[in-house]
């Protein structure tokens, strides 16, 4: 059957191109290939979000006298909605959790250096992308501790020089967080990032398939030297390691959902005294804790703005890492720029650390 739907489609969209694509598509394999599935996990778990997060918008419902009560029908009275809450929820982390991961393993494997710097542009907005998601779904559920981190963390958008208030007052739909800010996150949570997630990630796919993998910087030396790299083929060896990989996500993920389940907590009420230990979600908690430590004013410049500029420098320039290492171009090693991913590594994981311990 599966032969003759495929000869079906194949006299009408003539697929002999695509057959002779997956036919001679091979992989490299080095004892670095398996950084290489880190991308592939990624891609899964954003099938899971895509697949859970339309289950979930059936009954979900974006108001503030509603939403609360929504999230509550969908965990106590649809069925298997409690499951689905908890797989959308852990695979979000576990999304971003893989992206770092990602990132910088392709970061300290320089898979940035040409002719892959636009792959590696799409991949860090990606990432930016994917935190967006987390921040502005954290809120949906309107519950007290995201209510008061989403008002803690739309206000640190306001230290951003010039824009601040303009910010604050996009992202809050007005001057506080209130129902109009849950039908703006909503809006940005299923819309406007969905379409530029799928922009950016047929982009990103588009320039792997058509560069291939890239390969670190001494493979590719011995390469040149005139040594045979092996191969492996893309369809089946490559694929069904990449699937092993997602059974394996798949299995952490479900052992989450069930052992570790999503709390729901209070619904939000804006006249209610700020709860103790309220702290964003562990991907901006480093950045969160940088900030309550830098002083009220540095040099006479404002602490908090300081560090909100601090962290948008950052993100430029990882953001555009490929056209500052120019002795990746030509594979030398560059320290400097080792180094620095091994600090920021250490920064980040320290501090998530420290933000938990403080709080």
């Amino acid at each position: 059957m599966t032969q003759h739907v495929f000869a079906w489609l194949d006299e009408r969209l003539d697929l002999s191109g695509l057959r002779a694509f997956i036919a001679e598509k091979t992989v490299p394999k080095h004892r670095h290939s398996v950084w290489y599935y880190m991308g592939g996990i990624t891609l899964f778990l954003v099938g899971v979000q895509v697949a859970t997060g339309i289950l979930l918008l059936l009954y979900y419902r974006p108001s503030a006298g509603e939403a609360y009560e929504s999230v509550q029908f969908i965990v106590s009275h649809v069925e298997f909605g409690w499951l689905i809450r908890n797989l959308h929820s852990w695979s979000g982390n576990l999304l971003i959790l893989m992206a770092f991961v990602h990132l910088f393993s392709t970061f300290f494997l320089r898979a940035y250096r040409k002719p892959r710097e636009l792959t590696w542009v799409t991949g860090v907005l990606l990432l930016f992308v994917m935190m967006g998601f987390g921040f502005s779904g954290y809120l949906l559920p309107w519950n007290e501790l995201a209510f008061f981190a989403t008002k803690v963390g739309t206000g640190i958008a306001g230290a951003v020089p010039l824009v601040g208030d303009f910010l604050v007052r996009f992202l809050r739909g007005g001057d506080d967080v209130t129902g109009a800010t849950l039908t703006r996150f909503y809006g940005i949570h299923v819309a406007i990032l969905p379409a530029i997630t799928t922009v950016l990630l047929g982009v990103h796919l588009l320039l792997i398939q058509r560069q291939g993998m890239s390969v670190p910087p001494s493979v590719e030396k011995r390469e040149k030297a005139g040594e045979t790299i092996p191969q492996e083929p893309f369809f089946p060896n490559y694929v069904l390691h990449d699937v092993m990989w997602w059974y394996v996500a798949l299995a952490v993920l479900a052992a989450l959902a069930l052992f570790l389940p999503w709390e729901l907590g209070k619904k939000a009420d804006a006249f209610a005294s700020v709860p103790a230990g309220i702290r964003p979600e562990w991907y901006f908690l480093a950045m969160f804790q940088t900030l309550k430590l830098i002083p009220s004013h540095v040099l006479g410049i404002e602490g908090e703005m300081l560090g909100v500029m601090g962290f948008n420098v950052a993100a430029v320039l990882l953001l555009v890492m490929p056209f500052l290492d120019r002795r990746a171009a030509d594979g030398r090693p560059n320290r400097i720029v080792t180094l620095a991913g091994i600090l920021a590594v250490i920064y980040l994981i320290v501090f998530t650390i420290y933000g938990y311990l403080a709080a």
